[in-house]
Order: C-alpha cells, then sequence, then structure tokens
C-alpha cells in the first residue's frame, strides 16, 4: 500500500511540476505582451522574481551537493549615454522653435527627469541589478543550505566586462553575508573569455553586416513592422520640422528602447504611453527576430549558434566532475551575457529554448526572448548524492524555476540521473 501511495505522490509530482512549467513556457501570445508591454522590452525585461514558483520535494535520502550556474549581469542602463542623449536634445531644440506638442512638450520633460539619473552611466549596472543578484544568492542559499557550510570553496568568475563583475560581487557578497566563512576566489580575466563569453567565427561571419543569408528577409520584415509616422506626428507640431530635422524610423527605435529599459531604472518614470499596443509588439518582434537567428536556434541559421557554448558545457562538466570525483561540495558561479546565455540554453536542451522554425511570422510564438534572457537571467543545475549510493542526481533551473530537458529521458522528473544528462551532452560536444 505504501508503495502505491509513493507512486501516486510521484505522479501527482510530475503533472503538477509540468503544468508549471506548461504556464511559464506556453506559447507567447499577441494578448500576454499587451497586458505586460514590459516584456517587449526584450532583453530588457527586468528579472521575473514574481515568478519563481515552489520547488518539488527532493527524492528520500539525497542531500544537495553542488550547484552549477551561469547567469546573466542584472538589470543595467542602456549601453551609451548617447542612447538618450540625442533624443533628448532633439526634443530640446524642437521645444525652443515650437515644434512640440503637448505630449511632445511632456515626453521631453520626462526625458529630462531620465536624463538625471542615466547620464554618464550608459552601459552600468543599476541598483536594481544589484539587488537581483543579491536576491537569487539570497534564494540559492536558502533552497540548498546544505552546499554552503563553513569553509567550502566557491568558484565565482565573470566577463571582463564592469556590470558582470559588479553582478558577480553583489551575488557573492550576498553569500559571504549568510556566512562569512565561505571561501568564494572572484575573478574576472581575458582567461575565462573563451568559455564564458566565446563564439565561433562561423556565428560571427554569420552576423556580419555583410554576411547572412537572413538579413535582406529580415530588413523586409522590420520595415514592414516598423510605421512611427502616427507617434512623431504624435510628438511633433511642426510638419516642417519633421521634414528637416527627424529621422522618424531611428527615434520610434530610440523610444522603444528607452521605454523598455525604464524598468532596469530608479526614476519612476515610463514611456509606453507614446505607442499603441501593436507598435510595441511589431518592434519587439523584430528584435526577437534578430535574437532568434543570431543567438539562438532559428532554423535559417542551420543550428550553428549552439556552437558558441560548446566550450561553456565543457567547463560546467569538468567542473562538476572535478567535484564530483573528488566526493567534495561547493559550487561554480559564472557571469555573462545575454548572447551566451541564449546558446548555452539552446545547446543544453532546457524545454522552450530550441525550437526551430523558418517563418518569420512563427518565430514569437516558438522563441521569445525575454523568458530566456531577462536581465539576470540564469541557469542554475543542482547535483544531489545519496549516502550509500553512486548514482548523483541533478535538476535544472532556469531563472530559478524547474525545467525539464525532452530529449533525456527520467522516471524521476525535475530530477536527472547524471549519469544520462553528462551522456547526452558529452555526444552534443562530440558531434562537429
Amino acid at each position: 500500500m505504501m508503495k502505491r501511495l509513493n507512486l501516486k505522490s510521484t505522479c501527482l509530482l510530475s503533472v503538477i511540476l509540468l503544468l508549471n512549467i506548461s504556464s511559464l513556457w506556453g506559447q507567447t501570445t499577441k494578448e500576454e505582451m499587451f497586458a505586460t508591454p514590459e516584456k517587449t522590452g526584450s532583453v530588457y525585461y527586468a528579472y521575473p522574481s514574481d515568478e519563481i514558483v515552489a520547488q518539488t520535494s527532493v527524492p528520500k535520502g539525497y542531500e544537495p551537493f553542488y550547484i552549477s550556474h551561469y547567469g546573466r549581469h542584472g538589470s543595467r542602463y542602456l549601453i551609451s549615454d548617447d542612447d538618450y542623449k540625442w533624443v533628448l536634445d532633439l526634443l530640446e531644440d524642437a521645444n525652443k522653435v515650437n515644434a512640440l506638442t503637448p505630449l511632445g512638450i511632456d515626453a521631453y520633460n520626462r526625458l529630462s527627469k531620465v536624463w538625471i539619473e542615466a547620464e554618464g552611466h550608459g552601459g552600468d549596472l543599476s541598483p536594481l541589478g544589484v539587488r537581483q543578484q543579491r536576491g537569487i544568492a539570497e534564494r540559492m542559499y536558502k533552497s540548498f543550505p546544505q552546499i554552503f557550510t563553513d569553509s567550502v570553496k566557491l568558484s565565482a568568475r565573470s566577463t571582463v566586462i564592469i556590470r558582470c563583475v559588479l553582478s558577480m560581487d553583489a551575488f557573492s557578497e550576498r553569500l559571504k553575508e549568510f556566512n562569512p566563512t565561505l571561501d568564494i576566489t572572484r575573478e574576472s580575466s581575458n582567461k575565462y573569455m573563451k568559455y564564458l563569453n566565446y563564439h565561433t567565427n562561423e556565428a560571427l561571419d554569420f552576423r556580419a553586416k555583410n554576411g547572412g543569408i537572413w538579413r535582406e528577409e529580415y530588413r523586409k520584415f522590420e520595415q514592414s513592422h516598423t510605421k512611427p509616422e502616427r507617434l512623431v506626428n504624435s510628438l511633433f507640431s511642426d510638419s516642417t520640422y519633421i521634414v528637416k530635422k527627424v529621422n522618424p524610423f531611428s527615434l520610434m527605435w530610440a523610444l522603444y528602447w528607452i521605454a523598455g529599459d525604464m524598468q532596469n531604472m530608479e526614476t519612476n518614470v515610463s514611456f509606453y504611453d507614446l505607442f499603441e499596443k501593436q507598435e510595441l509588439f511589431d518592434l519587439w518582434q523584430c528584435v526577437n527576430y534578430r535574437h532568434y537567428v543570431c543567438d539562438a536556434t532559428s532554423a535559417q541559421n542551420g543550428g550553428i549558434m549552439m556552437g558558441n557554448a560548446k566550450p561553456l558545457l565543457r567547463n560546467i562538466l569538468d567542473s562538476a566532475n572535478e567535484v564530483i570525483h573528488s566526493n567534495g561540495k561547493g559550487g561554480t558561479f559564472r557571469f555573462g551575457h545575454d548572447g551566451n546565455l541564449m546558446p548555452l540554453a539552446a545547446l543544453l536542451h532546457l524545454q522552450g529554448c530550441y525550437n526551430s522554425v523558418a517563418d518569420p511570422a512563427e518565430f514569437y510564438k516558438t522563441w521569445s526572448d525575454f523568458k530566456i534572457v531577462p536581465m539576470a537571467g540564469n541557469v542554475q543545475i543542482v547535483f544531489f548524492r545519496k549516502k550509500g549510493s553512486d548514482d548523483i542526481l541533478v535538476k535544472f533551473l532556469l531563472h530559478e524555476n524547474e525545467i525539464t530537458i525532452p530529449p533525456i529521458k527520467s522516471d524521476i522528473l525535475p530530477y536527472y540521473h547524471w549519469k544520462d544528462v553528462e551522456a547526452y551532452y558529452m555526444s552534443l560536444l562530440e558531434n562537429k
């Protein structure tokens, strides 16, 4: 009778897991994007910590002993100060000659307020980015306290970009606040860029401005999905000024990025009212298109982008096996960028992260960038062992939610036998 109850419990947990994953990874719809315009921010979507669901129970007798992590830096400002400044300068100039509508004047005043915070911060980690990394570290510590025992050795490495270094630092400091004895080695060096931020020559050639069979089709898609006339006319009252000084296409895109990044800043200002929901949705489709083709598994690239993550996957396997074979415990924490996390999620074959279609109109229904690489997005692989058994179990977390690996079979979802996981990933590394 007890075995039957355990079996029922296991099946129930599996059903609950699949329902949770389905709710998180269901097909993206226009209605979803209309309801949450922040998602149209693409890779500027702030970390969805409010979407984290409870994890399933660990199989009886097993305890966590190692965690492997790759995380994107936390929330940041737009890459360059000029991404704000040229728009501000244009609106200021138009305001001086009375060429703005009341809405345009309001937008100018809002952007002036934003500039007070943004000036000098192009590409920098924002205060929210620090809080995100601290929160991820805190939840990790509380979820797997058996790993973070006194004096345990942990490795933290980041790319050489400052926002990644500061993300690593915020994450590591939070862990040490819980247990000051933790021995965390923090490194940022070109030595580790060969796997933390690797791109094959084939991928670079495909993305080059004069390369890639995808570019002409994308140009037409972007052209048909960028309709700036309504927006520009709502901001400028002088048609002559528009003709002489305003590039409608460039302005619409610049305001789109500013609007999307406001969720990562401290200044409480929004620009979404400048756009119609369909306009935001259309612009986001263009950005999602580029990411899908240039960093993920669109049929247009033939799967070559997964090669960018192979050195990283090799490091993940080697680092894990080093701990396993030493019968030790610890953690390996890596910090990089969206362009690294997208191919890694695809190569790992995380559910919803490696689908491949060829029709641009279907891209967003199959693959959505904000679900895979929000600010501070991360993949965690947690390792478990049982005294007296050599069967290592692992489970995968994407943004701290359990996720499945469909090509790998398991009788204990969301957990997998490490021997099966390692064998599958080794086969991918060996496949040229």
